[in-house]
């Protein structure tokens, strides 16, 4: 079937990378693996961070609407969308358009990643938070990524509207790369002037500033503590915060940290499948991406115990958890798989074996369809 998708914080074909750029891409490959056709309806970004444009966006939102509509009005009833889809609503960003246009198309309403923060009512971003609330209200099933969105949302809609999609990677496009181990070691090594016989840790993350920035600098405190262990640390990512990020990691001191700069996704998987073990606190993320990724490509992962980060991180088993904020229990759990390769060897089995049973996009493919058919049929039947 056709479907009409919105991200009001960010298009998929945003020119920046962003894991929310990410996520929106592989929730529109899912959709089309399931066999349905995915338009993407508006570019209108939403987001207001201050709370101060609202109205305005408010106006831009009407305008679009009535763009929108007159333009599916047109169509013959075979190419207008039968559902619409909406990726990533919350008080900063909230979807004016969806609910609208599919009450006056008689469509289902499907939404992936909302959440309700209630103490934003009646203030700054007020208007943003009541139109959040109208749409889960409104929604025909929303598509929980993050299991700490659906205990906040399970006041305001029905249960059985609430469907688990556990986070996905395509793990095919992902393939490992042709090289093995040794080689793409060598290669990264000669490249950045790294030290082979030592561990090599890894962070991949944008530089910016706010939580990014505050998971950097935890890093570099509890790597402080560590620093009579033979590590070095690769950092991918950069962005416009980098002048923080690399005054938070120079007291680690002259030949520690190595900056890869911005890589694509084949970058990224051969400096995955070269290093030993990534980290990341993982301050007030959602669940992270990026996780995913380092496990699928067999390295076990230390990450803060955040949001959604235990359910792509299983405890003990693909890594370690560590409490929030704590860069002395991140520094000795990082300590605990350095010191013991033979127990991160093990890890990184159950890691690529973890995101090849829950987390690959064939599963979230059958997750997406089954649910979108069961609300076009409910729809239909109205």
């Amino acid at each position: 079937m056709r479907l009409a998708f919105y991200a009001p914080l960010k298009p998929p074909d945003h020119p920046v990378p962003s894991g929310d750029r990410r996520i929106s891409r592989l929730l529109i490959q899912a959709l089309e693996r399931a066999g349905h056709e995915v338009e993407l309806a508006s570019r209108l970004a939403a987001r207001d961070g201050a709370g101060e444009r609202q109205s305005e966006i408010a106006v831009q939102a009407a305008a679009e609407r009535e763009r929108l509509l007159a333009l599916f009005a047109a169509r013959p009833p075979a190419v207008r969308p039968a559902a619409w889809f909406t990726y990533h609503l919350y008080y900063k960003a909230p979807d004016l358009l969806g609910p609208a246009l599919a009450g006056a198309l008689a469509i289902p309403y499907l939404v992936a990643e909302a959440s309700i923060a209630g103490k934003r009512a009646g203030g700054p971003h007020d208007a943003g938070h009541r139109a959040t609330l109208s749409a889960v209200r409104a929604a025909a099933r929303i598509f929980v990524l993050n299991p700490a969105d659906g205990e906040c949302l399970e006041p305001f809609i029905e249960p059985r509207r609430l469907v688990d999609l556990p986070p996905f990677l395509d793990l095919a496009a992902l393939a490992a790369p042709v090289e093995g181990r040794a080689a793409l070691r060598r290669a990264l090594a000669g490249r950045h002037g790294l030290e082979g016989d030592r561990p090599w840790l890894i962070a991949v993350a944008m530089m910016r500033e706010g939580d990014k920035l505050a998971s950097y600098q935890l890093l570099g405190r509890a790597l402080q503590g560590l620093l009579d262990l033979p590590w070095q640390l690769l950092v991918a990512g950069d962005g416009l915060a980098r002048p923080a990020v690399e005054a938070a990691l120079m007291p680690l001191g002259p030949g520690r940290v190595f900056y890869l700069g911005m890589l694509d996704e084949t970058e990224i998987a051969r400096c995955l499948g070269a290093a030993d073990l990534c980290l990341w606190p993982a301050i007030n993320e959602a669940y992270g991406m990026a996780l995913l990724e380092a496990q699928a490509a067999g390295l076990p992962v230390i990450a803060g115990a955040v949001g959604g980060v235990p359910s792509v991180l299983v405890d003990g088993v693909t890594g370690m958890l560590a409490p929030p904020g704590e860069p002395g229990a991140f520094a000795a759990a990082a300590r605990a798989l350095i010191e013991a390769p033979a127990q991160r060897a093990t890890m990184a089995a159950a890691a690529r074996e973890n995101v090849r049973r829950h987390h690959d996009i064939a599963g979230a493919a059958a997750i997406l369809d089954h649910a979108l058919r069961e609300a076009c049929a409910e729809t239909a039947g109205a």
